[in-house]
């Protein structure tokens, strides 16, 4: 058995060829979205952040509202640029995020990736201190983030507050017990999907890593899983640990999916470069009839490895495709495989 979400990046654009040509746009259709999921029996509703971009940005009130409007499915981020928080705000938000949604939430996190401007997060208010990296700056504020989610107090009182406090030291409010674990970690290497299992963070895998053997993706990201798996048992954490990956997955089952995705040219994997010194490797989409896709998700490696499956849907296509698009896997794909 596996849960089954959606992934939106949350395109928008100002184009007669697009459902979604404004950010009010996308926001709402993603609540909409969330909504249409949750009925169809899917079990998460993720959300990717960019900033500077014509795309999804500040997750906290869509998740809010997402969490308002629903009952049962997950939401969450996958993910979000530590880069560019403040780890305190950003635990209130969370919280009250959570809370809203009555435990819900699921907060992917990573140190981000290439951006739309040069340095993007010196906008923010936030540099690098003296010898760190802008990626070291980023678990720097995952950590602090992951301390104040613990619920222990740490700002000493005001000896005459406007309101009464508590006994001791005080944290930060408001406070959602239970969401240190329900933390992920967007990793893109073995050694920080390593890390990600020390800090006691569940991990995010999508469909880039780095390039590490040179061996199909599928194959690299069922060893990144293992590694981090080995270092979770290795770190003595009690609890066990959740695994997503990411895939462009769909079923042709009419004339339209046709249209879109019969002939996408991207069924195997391809290789880049992220920056200078970094080789990725980007994997594969899936685009085919049922029965033809069972037998091609069968073969990876990456997918069963995994408790979790995110499904990237093109959002720019509207609500009700999306919503035959994740139809359609749970319905011909998933319980051919077992994941249902």
């Amino acid at each position: 058995m596996k849960k089954i979400g959606f992934l939106s990046f949350g395109h928008w654009t100002p184009s007669s060829q697009s459902a979604t040509r404004s950010a009010q746009d996308v926001l709402l259709q993603s609540i909409d979205l969330a909504v249409a999921a949750e009925e169809l029996g899917a079990d998460g509703a993720y959300f990717r952040v960019h900033h500077f971009a014509r795309q999804l940005s500040s997750p906290f009130p869509l998740l809010a509202a997402v969490g308002a409007r629903t009952k049962k499915i997950e939401i969450g981020t996958g993910v979000i640029d530590m880069r560019y928080e403040n780890p305190l705000y950003m635990a209130e938000d969370a919280g009250a995020a959570d809370l809203i949604s009555n435990g819900r939430l699921q907060l992917g996190l990573s140190r981000g990736s290439p951006e739309q401007v040069i340095e993007g997060y010196r906008y923010f208010g936030f540099d690098p201190q003296n010898g760190e990296s802008d990626a070291d700056m980023g678990r720097r504020h995952t950590e602090e983030l992951l301390e104040v989610l613990r619920g222990e107090g740490f700002a000493k009182p005001n000896p005459q507050p406007m309101f009464p406090n508590p006994p001791g030291l005080l944290r930060l409010e408001p406070f959602s017990a239970g969401l240190r674990e329900r933390i992920w970690w967007g990793s893109g290497s073995n050694a920080t999907s390593i890390w990600a299992a020390q800090q006691g963070m569940n991990l995010q895998s999508s469909t880039l890593k780095d390039d590490e053997t040179g061996e199909p993706f599928h194959v690299q990201q069922a060893k990144q899983i293992r590694a981090y798996r080995q270092a979770w048992e290795a770190a003595g954490h009690q609890r066990t640990p959740r695994v997503s990956v990411s895939r462009s997955i769909f079923a042709l089952t009419n004339d339209t999916d046709r249209a879109y995705f019969g002939r996408s040219g991207q069924d195997r994997d391809s290789v880049g470069f992220l920056d200078e010194k970094t080789r990725a490797i980007f994997g594969r989409s899936y685009a085919a009839e049922p029965d033809q896709l069972i037998k091609q998700l069968a073969q990876d490696e990456g997918i069963a490895e995994a408790d979790t499956l995110l499904l990237t849907i093109p959002n720019q296509l509207g609500v009700d495709y999306c919503a035959h698009v994740i139809e359609s896997i749970l319905t011909h794909v998933a319980p051919e495989l077992g994941w249902r």
